[in-house]
């Protein structure tokens, strides 16, 4: 009986193995297939023989054409390509105009630069091509998570439909003048030479409260709480997200999953010192001009607008009778952009020594794409390959002070730029969803936020008084949002 039992499993032992190897075997043949019918799409689409003779429009965001990256950028690629005949040219076109819309008209541009999960909304809709991301010179040097906001499947077959730029994400901007003077000796309690209220929002909190408390009209931490992109990373620190299987299912909604309560009551307790702007998006707009007059200490934002602060802050020091020279500089020594404060493990804003976890922001990937209305698609590659190169990166991260989605970019830029980046190494940054359900996502979320906000300034009929009621308000966000996907758009 013992012999047949061996036998028996020595059996199964083999039939396992063999059902293992099998698997693996199919899902290396559909790999192969895979690549195969990728590789086959993409040889359609680019030849590999460069279009002579014609004008690539390409659409630049605002900032980078406002601050004269973009003309820079087009003037190298031009000069390089001369002996072709191409010449890229700006697009002029609104930087959220719809490519949907104008490209089956022949208006549309031939590149395209946006956020992510605004260029993958081209994708069901085809308006925008794959991309041979591997042979790029670029590809090595992208991770993978920055990549896959940009994947998609079809029929079975993955694609790249974009291809990374920069990293978009919330940094804290804070005015180094404004610190108290003996912050080395009582805001500095690990001793390593960063003030605590930058370290960690409970210490931010408190020295809010005292500058509010100050009577000066002055606030510390400013932020406008509607804005959905800003105010999520408080419900990721704590184990919530938006669609389940990393993003990718809008069947499964976890905005209000696992403690995701405890970070929207942080959120509230944070609003509490501010004023009532935080309710729409006055500070949003605002923002740029107080912390330049010194009305507000911190605010958090993407490092993007790093020049436009700057740019107001040298206007304040003009005003104040400063050279041009002397306030550019004054501005750059006291306008400093740092990762965001770590969070209370407890949730807790007025507990003294707290563990402290990483906060979770919200995050982006700006990048190109090559519109699928071009009649120059090979010269389109050769622009995305251009402008995604270590130098044009570096010069992008000079001028607009980006976060590089390079590697090597990002190691030789350092500073903020390194910090960031190994931010979305670590996970960090939670990538926007790139799937076009995200759009149902804003509206209910945002109403919740700034329902959130008033909140804080509510006397007696306070409507989020326990971490109960702000779940329960999150399941309700989470219900709204599937019904706007699945049932309202019936």
């Amino acid at each position: 009986m013992k012999r047949i039992l061996c036998l028996l499993l020595a059996a199964l032992l083999s039939l396992g193995q063999l059902t293992a190897c099998s698997i693996k075997k199919e899902e290396a043949e559909t790999e192969k297939v895979s690549q195969a019918t990728s590789a086959s799409a993409l040889t359609s689409i680019y030849n590999g023989e460069l279009e002579r003779n014609v004008t690539l429009r390409v659409l630049e965001n605002d900032t980078a054409i406002e601050q004269g990256y973009f003309k820079e950028l087009i003037a190298a690629f031009n000069e390089k390509y001369k002996d072709y005949g191409i010449v890229a040219v700006d697009a002029n076109m609104d930087q959220r105009s719809n490519l949907a819309d104008d490209g089956p008209y022949g208006y549309g541009p031939d590149v395209l630069y946006q956020a992510n999960d605004s260029l993958m909304k081209y994708v069901d809709g085809k308006h925008i091509y794959p991309i041979p991301a591997e042979n790029l010179e670029c590809f090595s040097q992208i991770p993978k998570n920055a990549w896959a906001a940009y994947k998609s499947e079809v029929d079975g077959t993955s694609y790249y439909m974009g291809v990374p730029v920069n990293v978009q994400s919330s940094m804290l901007f804070y005015r180094k003048d404004m610190l108290p003077s003996d912050w080395e000796t009582k805001w500095d309690d690990n001793k390593n030479k960063v003030p605590d209220m930058v370290e960690n929002w409970n210490d931010l909190y408190q020295y809010s409260k005292t500058i509010v408390a100050s009577g000066e009209g002055k606030y510390g931490y400013m932020r406008s709480l509607f804005d959905v992109y800003f105010s999520s990373g408080f419900l990721f620190s704590y184990g919530g997200y938006i669609f389940g299987d990393n993003n990718t299912n809008p069947e499964e909604l976890g905005l209000s999953a696992g403690k995701a309560e405890v970070g929207a009551d942080v959120l509230q307790k944070l609003a509490a010192v501010m004023n009532e702007e935080c309710i729409d998006d006055s500070i949003t707009v605002n923002a740029y001009s107080k912390l330049a007059d010194g009305s507000y200490f911190a605010t958090m934002t993407t490092p993007d607008v790093y020049t436009l602060f700057i740019k107001e802050l040298v206007s304040e020091y003009e005003k104040q009778g400063m050279d041009r020279e002397a306030a550019q500089t004054l501005a750059e020594e006291n306008l400093v952009v740092t990762g965001v404060p770590m969070l209370p493990a407890s949730g807790d804003l007025t507990e003294e020594n707290p563990e402290l976890i990483p906060f979770k922001a919200m995050g982006g990937i700006n990048g190109y794409a090559i519109s699928a209305y071009t009649k120059a698609p090979n010269a389109s590659l050769a622009f995305v390959d251009f402008a995604t190169s270590y130098e044009m990166l570096l010069k992008r991260n000079e001028l607009l002070g980006i976060i590089p989605a390079r590697a090597d970019a990002a190691k030789e830029a350092g500073g903020v730029a390194e910090v960031v980046f190994n931010s979305l190494d670590k996970g960090n940054i939670v990538i926007m969803p790139s799937i076009t359900e995200m759009v149902q996502v804003w509206a209910p979320a945002e109403t919740f936020f700034t329902d959130l906000a008033k909140d804080a300034f509510r006397t007696t009929d306070k409507k989020y008084t326990s971490y109960d009621t702000l779940k329960s308000a999150l399941k309700a966000v989470d219900q709204q949002i599937y019904d706007a996907i699945y049932t309202l758009s019936e």
